[in-house]
């Protein structure tokens, strides 16, 4: 009877440890698709490309900047991300990256804690640089290498003057952004009220929009009811523009505003062609793509220390009329 019972425990725990077994290989290896290092040609770097919407304009953009140039460069470059915007799947991105042992991570910035310990140590440990792209982090929080991208507080200051040149120099100016703001975000937001505080009779409002809204302020349909005198609005998060073009006109006609986002804005050229929205800051992500993969690849080589930590700037320009692209 004990020997069959030992031979009962034996068994179980064989069954138990094949299934744990199972489980830990699909996770380590199936589910985080870990880059195969074997086909790597020895000497070529290895650098991961990681952004948060793959699917998106802009960072299609991104993408075919930074293939182009690691082709002209000889790199390996694997271009990761996900199709949405799942903060959970993005970081977990950057830790695959960083356990496959990659050469360099060029990635989206996220203005999360998560996000800076994965730069800040995990990256750090394992002697990976880090570059930011297109979205900045605190660099004191995060310690990448450098950034590269729109200087979005002069973006904010470039929509502001556009904005007085169509609208004049006084109203109530509704500034859409997250109840908890993104970095980049707030750099805009600082551009945007520098430039606008020599204009005593523009009155600027921060309309915090989210469920944690300290302004009650859940949806853009709260918004148009909490300001109905507001005379123009800037999507300092370009994705709220297309729902608040929506929201206006089954209120009223959408011309008498003065409209104006930035071109992560999925539909922001189509708004612009229909006349719906005022202008659009253009950036250059197919600039940022190249520009990251070079500056990643010099870092690399040492042929470039330290890099600049201040970031490097790409082009930006305020569109107003599609006819001449």
């Amino acid at each position: 009877m004990r020997k069959l019972f030992t031979l009962m425990v034996a068994v179980v725990g064989i069954f138990l440890f094949y299934f744990t077994f199972q489980a830990a290989a699909a996770v380590f290896y199936t589910d985080w698709d870990l880059p195969n290092s074997s086909e790597q040609d020895e000497g070529v770097p290895r650098i991961v490309l990681i952004m948060n919407e793959i699917d998106h304009p802009f960072w299609r953009g991104v993408t075919s900047g930074a293939e182009e140039k690691a082709v002209e460069m000889d790199i390996d470059l694997d271009v990761s991300g996900i199709y949405g915007n799942n903060t959970d799947d993005f970081l977990r991105k950057i830790e695959i990256a960083i356990y496959s042992k990659v050469d360099g991570i060029i990635v989206q910035g996220l203005d999360h804690e998560k996000f800076k310990e994965l730069t800040k140590l995990k990256a750090a440990s394992y002697g990976i640089p880090v570059l930011t792209v297109a979205h900045d982090v605190p660099k004191e929080e995060s310690l990448r290498k450098t950034y590269v991208g729109s200087d979005q507080f002069e973006a904010g200051e470039l929509l502001a003057e556009q904005l007085l040149k169509d609208m004049g120099k006084a109203g109530e100016v509704i500034l859409m952004i997250d109840s908890e703001q993104a970095y980049f975000q707030r750099q805009r937001l600082e551009g945007i009220e520098h430039y606008l505080a020599d204009y005593p009779d523009i009155s600027v409002i921060e309309a915090k929009i989210g469920a944690e809204s300290d302004q009650g302020l859940s949806s853009v349909n709260d918004l148009l009811n909490h300001f109905p005198q507001a005379a123009s609005f800037v999507a300092v998060n370009a994705s709220y523009t297309e729902e608040l073009v929506k929201e206006i006109e089954t209120r009223r006609k959408v011309e008498p505003y003065y409209i104006y986002t930035f071109d992560e804005e999925r539909g922001a050229y189509a708004l612009l062609e229909d006349g719906k929205i005022d202008g659009i800051v253009e950036q250059s992500p197919k600039e940022m793509g190249r520009l990251s993969v070079e500056l990643m690849s010099e870092w690399l080589q040492k042929d470039s220390l330290p890099l600049d930590i201040e970031g490097y700037f790409t082009d930006i320009q305020i569109v107003k009329d599609l006819s001449g692209q």
